[in-house]
């Protein structure tokens, strides 16, 4: 394998493994959005 290609290997593996890491991050740190959710309808109970 050329050094090039090597690089540009490297640099993509790390892009994608930081981008996905980024999405990872603002899921778990996202606050739940507040009641009444848009399915509320769906629920049995009357509220």
């Amino acid at each position: 394998m050329s050094n090039s290609a090597l690089i540009l290997m490297i640099v993509v593996q790390v892009s994608v493994t930081l981008i996905s890491g980024y999405f990872f991050y603002r899921v778990l740190v996202t606050p739940p959005k507040p009641e009444p959710d848009s399915y509320s309808e769906n629920d049995d109970d009357p509220r």
